[in-house]
């Protein structure tokens, strides 16, 4: 399987090869040069398998000729031993043909876990294999960061350096970020929203002396193995619902389109999914783009589900590259327009080739709330923010066609968002027992600029073994 850039003008790259990468080097995001093709009598033989066994089957035609096969399978058996759950993404019922995808089960209760766990086997696997280091820097919304610092921590092929928006994720998402005591783990809270600090981790890796001098790796969504991973979990789920004799539906919580795009990938595989809905908060770029062809940048705004305040969504240009038809000339020209004027305009064919196929719904704050008394009122269940905004926009969906079930991703593990579950239901949702003591743990992180010199500057002293600077316990 060979890798190409969305924006054309980066060379073709192995799976292996892209893995490391991470971006390419004009600034695109690799994708495959075609996806692989499952029959209905495949994806049938699904059902009733190990979640490990599915992983295995849909991830192995994307790293064939780069992996062996024994490997990879160990590495995913690995990645998945240490989830609370045996099925490490069950589904759950929450009303009639309304279903949630539970993918908090992992060492830090977010869905980000089911790719980065996966994610560090397979860079550990191929940077020891070739006797290479890399340096890791990623961006944060609250979980990516937490996930990558769990997943990472005390390999020795690896130095981390993750950046999240300053005061803008919550208590418990900073708290699995910064009570890390490991090396090889620097964790910056970067003054700005994390739209900066996403930008921020492109001027690294655009920047190509810096990214050769210092071997630059990345681990969010841009990265194409995190979305390959989490192509599965929408295989396994379907199948337990009657795929591929039924179609479903699926409605997720979005915000950098990673996740929602592993469905539309899981579609082009042959999984027959009826509609794809996008649910967003307060930050509705992708509902304004759907309804109206204009993509606009507008200002971020923190709500109670912080993972999701976002305005640049790095994955839709991937989606803008199919939609497009492969047109890496057309990206390139929509992707220098919003670097520059902060926009851009859709024509009427890619435009229409997206709505063809995904639906999106805006869940403001007080439907929010609203969604997580109701769960918890008709099933006793706790919902974090980030999935009540799925499951808001799902039961809208649901209602348009409410004989195609619905399957909501869970995002994460209410215990993450306390306030907010307080808020809307009186209940404190307790965190499992290997973050209990959580908050009493010694905290330590770097404030930093919104400046690529300082940003640059901190990775070089810590790759160097210099200390100091700005860094400080939380209060």
């Amino acid at each position: 399987m060979t890798y190409i850039s969305t924006r054309g003008a980066a060379p073709s790259l192995s799976f292996t090869d892209a893995l490391i990468a991470g971006l390419a080097e004009d600034g695109g995001l690799y994708l495959p040069q075609s996806y692989p093709q499952f029959t209905p009598a495949d994806i049938a033989g699904f059902a009733g398998k190990p979640y490990a066994t599915v992983a295995d089957a849909v991830i192995w035609p994307f790293v064939a000729g780069t992996l062996d096969r024994a490997a990879l399978r160990a590495m995913i058996a690995d990645a998945y031993a240490g989830f609370d759950h045996v099925a490490v993404a069950p589904l759950s019922q929450l009303g009639d043909n309304l279903f949630l995808l539970e993918l908090f089960h992992g060492p830090t209760l977010a869905f980000k876990d089911l790719a980065m766990q996966l994610l560090a086997r397979l860079m550990q696997h191929v940077l020891k294999a070739r006797g290479q280091r890399a340096t890791i820097v990623g961006a944060t919304s609250g979980d990516t960061g937490a996930a990558a610092i769990a997943a990472f921590r005390d390999l020795p092929e690896v130095d981390v350096f993750i950046l999240y928006p300053n005061g803008r994720v919550s208590d418990v998402q900073r708290r699995q970020m910064t009570t890390i005591a490991a090396n090889n783990i620097h964790t910056i809270a970067l003054e700005g929203t994390f739209d900066d600090a996403q930008n921020m981790v492109k001027g690294l890796f655009a920047n190509k002396r810096f990214r050769q001098d210092y071997s630059l790796a990345g681990v969010n969504s841009i990265n194409w193995a995190r979305v390959m991973a989490q192509v599965v979990y929408y295989f396994s789920s379907a199948v337990a619902l009657g795929a591929p004799h039924r179609a479903l539906s699926f409605a997720v919580p979005t915000g950098n389109f990673g996740d929602i795009l592993a469905g539309w990938v899981a579609k082009k595989m042959g999984l027959p999914i009826e509609r794809l809905v996008i649910a967003t908060n307060a930050n509705d770029i992708l509902v304004r783009t759907l309804a109206s062809g204009r993509y606009e940048i507008g200002r971020v705004e923190a709500t109670q589900s912080p993972s999701m305040d976002i305005q640049v969504s790095s994955n839709f240009e991937r989606l803008l590259f199919e939609a497009c038809g492969r047109d890496a000339a057309t990206v390139s020209r929509l992707m220098n327009s919003l670097q520059q004027s902060g926009g851009f305009s859709l024509e009427a064919a890619p435009l229409a080739t997206i709505r063809a196929e995904f639906d999106a719904q805006r869940i403001g704050e007080t439907e929010t709330s609203e969604e997580i008394a109701r769960v918890w009122r008709e099933t006793e269940r706790l919902i974090d923010p980030h999935t009540a905004v799925g499951v808001g926009a799902g039961r809208a969906a649901l209602a348009q066609r409410p004989n195609i079930p619905m399957i909501v991703l869970g995002t994460a593990h209410p215990a993450k968002f306390p306030a907010a579950i307080a808020r809307a239901t009186g209940q404190h949702p307790h965190l499992p027992p290997h973050l209990a003591d959580l908050e009493s743990r010694p905290e330590h992180f770097d404030v930093l600029p919104n400046d690529q010199n300082a940003v640059e500057g901190f990775i070089r002293a810590r790759l160097h073994g210099e200390r100091g600077g700005s860094r400080r316990a939380a209060s």
